[in-house]
C-alpha cells in the first residue's frame, strides 16, 4: 500500500518507441504543490514538453492523471484528466471525463500515466495491480470506441475492465479527436489525436489496490456529509431528471444559446430539442459516473423513424446545441444519432458541430460554392450533419478540411472565411454566447486551452443567483455581479472560478455540486482534502495551489507565444450586437474593461498579459521567470514597432 495518503503513490512512465515502462514514486512535495490531475499534468508538461516539440511529434507527451479523491466515496469522485500539447491549438491542452475509468486506474496502482514516443504498430496499454504492459492492438485498431471496449473485455476476460480509448477519429488524427470511456468523453484539445499519433489505441485498467485513508472514519463522515449537501443543492433534482439538457430552454430564453454559427443566441424551435422533450420522447434510464449521487447521464433511444434504433448513453447540452441550434436543426432523432456517432468515432461534439456550422454559413455566404462537396450544406439539413460526422472522422473530401478545425480550415479557404471561424486560440467556442453573459465572454478569452466554458465556469450571472453570490462573495457586489449584461466584478468571478476549477480538476471530482450553484466550495474541499491526504490544507493554501496551477498553464502558453493579443473573441461577438430578444439584445462582448481588471487582479503585465516576476516568485514558480521576462520584453517590442 502507498505511504502517501490519498494516492496510489506511483507514476507510470511509458516510452512506446523503446517499449520500456518505468514505475516511479509520486514525490510528496509534487503532490503537495500540485495535488494531482490537472495540476500534476501541467507540471510534467512544463518540465518535459518544450516549444520545439510539435503536438503530433513522438516527443509530445500524453499524460493521464487522477486525483486524491479519485476512487473514494467522496461525491462525484470519478473524473480523470488528460493533458498534452494540443494539436488543435498548439498550446496547453487538456480534457476531463467522468465514467468509471478513473477509479479503476487508481486501483490498478497509478496516479498518473505519462506516455511518450510512437509505437511501430498499434498497441494498447494494460494496467493491472501496480504493473503495466504494452500489448498488440491489431484486433481493435479500426474499430469505434464501443466495440474497442467490448473486444478488450473479451480479450482480458473481465466484464468490469475499464477502458479509455480512441475511435477512428483519433486514428485518423482529427485535430479535435476525443478519448472515450463508456460514453464519457475527454473531448477537448484533440487529446485523442495525440493518442492516435502514438499508435496507442487504448489504456485498459484492472486492479483492486486500496487507497490509503479512503476508509478513515473522519474522511468517510465528511464524504457522507458532502454527499448530503450535493443532494440538497437546489440544482441537483433538475440535473438528475433532465441532465445538462435542462439548460437548453433557459439559455435560449436569455440569448445565450449559439444559433446559426453564433449569428444569434436564441433558437426559435428550442422546444423541439429541449431537455424536457428529450426525456419525454427518448428516455430509457438514468446512469451515473463513479461515486456520483446526481446521475445526470441518461440512456436515450430513438424508437421510430429514419434513425430508429439509435441509442446513446449521454446526450449533453453541448451536443444538443452543436447538432441542433448551431446548425439550425430541429430534428431531435438526428441529433441523438449525430451524438452517438461522435461518441463511437471519438469526436469532440463541440468542435464537430462548430465545424459543420462554419461550413454551412460559408455556403450561405457564397464562400463555399456548390461542387466542393456532393452534400447539401443548407441550414438545418439533418442528413448532411450526420453524414459529415462520418466524413470528418475518416477525413473524406470536405470532412478532411473540417477535421483540421475552423481556424486552419478558414486559413486554407480564404475569401474572408476567417470572420466566420468561431474560435479562440484555435479551439471552437462552446455553447455559450458571451453577449448574453459577459463573464463567460471573459472566461472563454482567458481559458488556458482556448475557447472554453469549464475553466472559469462562471455561473453566478448565468441566470442570476443572488443568494449564492452573497454566500460566495458578499452582498456588497449586488446587483451587478448577478447581471449577465454587466461587466462589473466579472473579472473577480472568473479569476476565482479558474483557480477553484483547476483545483477541482486536480483532485478528481466533478464541477456539478461545486459550481452550479455552489454546494461544495473552497472550505468544504479544503476540509475533505486535508482528511484524505493528511496535508492539513486550509483555504488560503488551497487557493494558492489553484493560483499556482493557473499561472503555470499561462506560462506554458507564454513560452509558446501567447500574449494579451490572443486573449480575445471573434470579431462577430465583439462587433455585431446580439439580435436575440431579452437580456442579450443589443449587446456585444465588452471584453477590454474586463480583461484590464482581470490582468490587474492576476498581477500580469496589463500590456502583454505575461505574469510578472513578483507573482511567479510568490507562487514558487521561480523557474519560469526567465521566460516571463524574455517574452514580456519581446511582446513590448512588437507592440512598439506596430505603433
Amino acid at each position: 500500500m502507498s505511504s502517501l495518503p490519498g494516492y496510489a503513490g506511483k507514476i507510470l512512465r511509458v516510452d512506446l518507441a523503446t517499449g520500456k515502462l518505468l514505475s516511479v514514486d509520486f514525490p510528496k512535495e509534487l503532490a503537495y504543490a500540485f495535488l494531482g490531475g490537472s495540476g500534476l499534468g501541467t507540471k510534467i508538461l512544463w518540465d518535459e514538453v518544450g516549444p520545439k516539440i510539435e503536438p503530433l511529434m513522438p516527443e509530445n507527451e500524453l499524460i493521464i492523471a487522477v486525483g486524491p479523491f479519485t476512487g473514494t466515496i467522496y461525491p462525484t469522485a470519478g473524473r480523470f484528466e488528460v493533458v498534452t500539447k494540443s494539436p488543435l491549438t498548439g498550446i496547453y491542452g487538456d480534457a476531463n471525463a467522468g465514467g468509471h475509468f478513473a477509479p479503476k486506474m487508481k486501483q490498478a496502482g497509478f496516479d498518473a500515466v505519462v506516455v511518450r514516443g510512437r509505437a511501430i504498430k498499434p498497441v494498447y496499454l494494460w494496467l493491472n495491480d501496480g504493473k503495466g504492459e504494452i500489448r498488440d492492438a491489431h484486433r481493435v485498431w479500426g474499430h469505434g470506441a464501443v466495440e474497442t471496449e467490448k473486444l478488450l473485455r473479451e480479450e482480458l476476460d473481465d466484464p468490469l475492465l475499464q477502458v479509455a480509448s480512441i475511435g477512428q477519429a483519433g486514428e485518423n488524427l482529427v485535430r479535435y479527436a476525443a478519448v472515450m470511456n463508456g460514453g464519457c468523453a475527454a473531448a477537448r484539445s484533440g487529446v485523442g489525436a495525440v493518442m492516435g499519433s502514438k499508435n496507442l489505441k487504448a489504456v485498459a485498467a484492472q486492479g483492486y489496490t486500496e487507497i490509503p485513508h479512503a476508509r478513515d472514519p473522519d474522511f468517510v463522515k465528511d464524504a457522507v456529509a458532502a454527499r448530503k449537501e450535493v443532494l440538497g443543492n437546489s440544482f441537483t433534482p433538475g440535473l438528475s431528471k433532465y441532465g445538462t439538457p435542462q439548460l437548453c430552454a433557459p439559455m435560449s430564453m436569455v440569448g445565450r444559446f449559439p444559433t446559426k454559427n453564433h449569428q444569434q443566441g436564441h433558437f426559435e424551435f428550442i422546444d423541439d430539442i429541449s431537455g424536457e422533450t428529450l426525456v419525454a420522447n427518448h428516455f430509457v434510464r438514468r446512469i451515473a459516473c463513479a461515486s456520483c449521487p446526481i446521475g445526470c447521464h441518461h440512456i436515450v433511444a430513438v424508437k421510430e423513424g429514419k434513425y430508429a434504433g439509435s441509442t446513446n448513453e449521454v446526450v449533453e447540452y453541448e451536443s444538443l446545441n452543436s447538432f441542433g441550434a448551431r446548425v439550425w436543426n430541429r430534428n431531435l432523432p438526428s441529433i441523438i444519432e449525430a451524438d452517438r456517432l461522435c461518441d463511437d468515432y471519438g469526436l469532440d461534439t463541440i468542435s464537430t458541430g462548430a465545424s459543420i456550422a462554419f461550413a454551412m454559413e460559408l455556403y450561405e455566404k457564397g464562400i463555399l460554392e456548390r461542387g466542393i462537396s456532393d452534400l447539401d450544406l443548407s441550414w438545418g439539413n439533418a442528413d448532411t450533419v450526420v453524414e459529415l460526422i462520418t466524413r470528418i472522422a475518416f477525413r473524406k473530401d470536405l470532412g478532411n478540411l473540417l477535421a483540421e478545425g475552423v481556424k486552419r480550415a478558414a486559413e486554407r479557404i480564404g475569401k474572408g472565411a476567417e470572420y466566420y471561424a468561431m474560435h479562440i486560440k484555435g479551439q471552437e467556442i462552446p455553447a455559450q454566447d458571451g453577449r448574453s453573459q459577459q463573464s463567460m465572454g471573459l472566461a472563454q478569452a482567458t481559458s488556458s486551452r482556448g475557447a472554453d466554458h469549464l475553466k472559469g465556469f462562471p455561473t453566478i450571472d448565468e441566470m442570476g443567483y443572488p443568494t449564492e453570490a452573497v454566500a460566495r462573495y458578499g452582498k456588497q457586489y449586488l446587483p451587478e455581479i448577478v447581471d449577465g449584461s454587466q461587466t462589473k466584478y466579472k473579472a473577480m468571478v472568473v479569476k476565482d472560478g479558474e483557480e477553484f476549477g483547476t483545483v477541482i480538476d486536480s483532485i478528481g471530482i466533478c464541477k456539478f455540486g461545486t459550481f452550479f450553484p455552489p454546494a461544495l466550495y473552497w472550505d468544504r474541499i479544503a476540509t475533505g482534502l486535508s482528511l484524505i491526504t493528511a496535508f492539513e490544507i486550509d483555504v488560503p493554501r488551497l487557493k494558492t495551489i489553484g493560483e499556482r496551477i493557473v499561472n503555470l498553464q499561462r506560462m506554458f502558453n507564454v513560452r509558446e507565444g501567447i500574449t494579451r493579443k490572443d486573449d480575445t473573441q471573434p470579431r462577430r461577438l465583439l462587433e455585431e450586437k446580439s439580435p436575440s430578444p431579452g437580456r442579450a439584445y443589443g449587446h456585444v462582448i465588452y471584453l477590454k474593461p474586463m480583461l484590464d481588471e482581470y490582468y490587474q487582479l492576476r498581477d500580469w503585465h496589463p500590456s502583454t498579459g505575461v505574469p510578472t516576476s513578483s507573482k511567479l516568485r510568490s507562487l514558487g514558480l521561480e523557474y519560469t521567470i526567465p521566460i516571463s521576462e524574455q517574452k514580456h520584453s519581446e511582446e513590448l517590442a512588437r507592440i512598439q514597432a506596430a505603433t
